[in-house]
């Protein structure tokens, strides 16, 4: 989103917010789980991590819900970044694991690409975290 990009997270959240608002006025549901994906990120962009984990985990189920896999994927990536910044590997690799296995084609588009890298990423992480506990 533009206004977080250019360090202007609460403008951003305030146009989101009258986005969700036009969505449920309207009953247009087709990019809520997007509108919230980026919810959460504008909250995090100002440090309320929990209320931006709750948005991350919201858009997460609405696009479950929709059986909207590339909007899944979108909140997963997301929600496993904020994750794999909070040290949880573990759960952020679950999480996006059982997003991005659904998928059987597309792997060359970038949501895709960057999945992936994400996931090779976490894998690493959670191996390393492993090790240093088991010694």
């Amino acid at each position: 989103m533009a206004h977080v990009r250019l360090s202007q997270p609460d403008i951003g959240l305030g146009l989101l917010d009258e986005a969700v608002q036009i969505a449920e006025t309207t009953g247009e549901r087709f990019f809520e789980a997007e509108l919230y994906r980026l919810r959460g990120t504008a909250l995090l962009s100002l440090g309320k991590k929990s209320e931006a984990e709750a948005e991350l985990r919201r858009s997460l189920t609405i696009a479950q819900q929709q059986q909207a896999h590339w909007w899944e994927l979108r909140a997963a990536t997301s929600l496993a970044e904020y994750l794999r910044d909070e040290g949880r590997y573990a759960e952020a690799c679950s999480v996006l694991k059982q997003v991005y296995d659904w998928f059987t084609e597309g792997f060359d588009t970038p949501d895709l690409r960057h999945a992936k890298e994400l996931l090779d990423q976490l894998n690493g992480l959670a191996s390393q975290t492993q090790t240093i506990q088991a010694q």
